[in-house]
């Protein structure tokens, strides 16, 4: 037995002596890419063969297999040591936050596009010397200063840096702190901007299926295209803008504006005339693309159930994937009264904060998808419950993302552990240098024909800044790229919600 236990580990030494020279050949190699070499480094360095354990005592074994851990990564010892952000150009100004610790590892979290970066910041006293791994302790302590949509930024960017640290500390991906993965790669959904011509829109929408390999796409059937075009919208000329234009973003000082007016409250309608208009302008992008893509809608324009049922209605026969916030979130019966009249899916959820308000939606069964973004929803843990429970009424998860790829990295994670998903938004197909703003911990491609490769080995959320690329890419307004926020230290409330 002891004979050919050492034969086994001599003919194991021979293999691992050629694996060795052939992982130093590929190393020294000039065309090996530097994520490549990166990750052969650290195997070479981290790891431990099977060989060294043959024939071993016990004590030499427990010796051997902790030589090179490092004692200083104790995640029972970990604390919150500082918050910086760097402000990037995405979605006309997205922040990504860095939560430091006392042992190097760091986490990134990001506060959803177009959002002050000061809801995170002003989290910043209320998480210093905090172990990072109890997210759900300090997402409790945290969440009462989040609220619908960007107003839910902060806190939802602070959950994202910490799982990112907890995975980090572990050594495990995140999806695997949430439960294990269903699958091991996410379907995306592409959003397709509108365009000035069908040859336009033909030409955004090849780039998209023939050249990226999307199998999912998302456009707007917005009243906007109906500018200029008479008799097809009632009281349209009441809400337009200095430039003429129906703004749905709406000026944010002027309260009552068209963009800042819920859809029940301006009084527009469409016409049989507009109808057909909209209807012509689905016809033609289902003609371009066929029956195998599901094409999504969204961005109709700020009008009532009753115009919303009649453009469903219009728009039924094209087998649309789903029509997206036709109403605000906030109206649940609506949106039932809006599923039961029509046939395709409704969905909405973007705008929501945490599972409590996605419940009367699900419980009703007044959308048939739910569609959380996890930037506004909660973060990563709980826009998994969110899926949970939606899963137990039958009812399925698309995930809304429009940020950079911290947020499209946690929503991956999230994605691949949960079983109802659908597909994931991404929102910057025609930004050339969007995935270049962080590198991959793999080595493998963030987006691949169409899907996201799910990090199966990688720790965290899988990624790392690429800060050349980054500092190229800062929103002008600040460039301060990751400062000292030292004036968001001291805490100067009592922050209790009860007495």
């Amino acid at each position: 037995m002891k004979s050919t236990l050492q034969q086994i580990i001599e003919r194991n030494k021979k293999e691992e002596k050629i694996v060795a020279i052939d992982r130093k050949s590929e190393i020294n190699n000039p065309s090996t890419k530097e994520d490549r070499r990166s990750f052969l480094q650290k195997t070479a360095l981290g790891g431990i063969a099977m060989t060294s354990f043959i024939g071993l005592s016990f004590e030499d074994t427990i010796a051997q297999t902790t030589s090179k851990v490092n004692r200083n990564s104790l995640p029972s010892a970990l604390k919150i040591t500082d918050m910086r952000y760097a402000l990037t150009k995405v979605m006309g100004g997205t922040a990504i936050i860095r939560i430091d610790t006392n042992q190097g590892i760091y986490g990134l979290g990001e506060v959803r596009d177009a959002a002050d970066v000061r809801y995170a910041l002003m989290l910043k006293s209320r998480i210093l010397g905090e172990n990072p791994c109890n997210v759900e302790k300090i997402f409790k302590s945290i969440k009462q200063f989040g609220g619908p949509a960007r107003q839910a930024g902060g806190v939802c960017a602070v959950e994202m840096a910490l799982w990112d640290i907890c995975g980090k500390a572990y050594n495990v991906p995140a999806w695997q702190l949430l439960g294990g993965r269903y699958r091991d790669s996410i379907r995306l959904y592409a959003d397709t901007p509108e365009a000035s011509s069908p040859e336009e829109q033909k030409k955004l929408i090849e780039y998209r299926t023939k050249d990226q390999g999307y199998t999912w796409l998302k456009m707007d059937v917005s009243i906007g295209e109906l500018r200029g075009k008479p008799n097809t919208i009632v009281n349209g000329k009441f809400w337009e803008d200095s430039n003429g234009r129906l703004n749905q973003w709406g000026d944010r000082k002027n309260y009552m504006s068209y963009g800042n007016t819920m859809h029940p409250f301006t009084q527009i309608q469409i016409t049989e005339k507009g109808l057909e208009e909209l209807q012509q302008i689905v016809e033609n992008v289902r003609n371009m693309v066929g029956y195998e893509i599901p094409i999504s809608t969204d961005h109709y324009g700020h009008f009532d159930l009753n115009n919303g049922i009649r453009l469903a209605k219009a728009l039924d026969k094209y087998r649309l994937a789903w029509f997206e916030d036709m109403i605000p979130w906030q109206h649940t019966d609506q949106w039932r009264t809006l599923t039961e009249a029509i046939e395709t899916p409704t969905t909405t959820g973007e705008d929501i904060y945490l599972l409590k308000d996605f419940k009367p939606l699900i419980e009703k069964r007044s959308v048939d998808i739910v569609h959380p973004d996890l930037a506004s929803s909660g973060g990563l843990l709980e826009t998994k419950r969110i899926a949970d429970y939606a899963e137990e009424f039958g009812v399925a998860m698309a995930m809304h993302q429009a940020g950079t790829p911290v947020s499209f990295m946690a929503s991956v994670h999230c994605a691949a552990a949960s079983e109802n998903f659908l597909a994931l938004e991404h929102h910057s197909v025609d930004l050339p240098w969007w995935e270049s703003l962080v590198k991959m911990v793999d080595g493998n491609k963030m987006i691949d024909k169409g899907f996201a490769p799910v990090p199966l080995m990688a720790p965290g959320l899988g990624i790392e800044l690429n800060e050349d690329v980054l500092k190229e890419h800062l929103d002008p307004r600040d460039k301060s790229f990751f400062a000292p926020t030292k004036e968001w230290d001291i805490l100067r409330s009592h922050d209790r919600t009860y007495s």
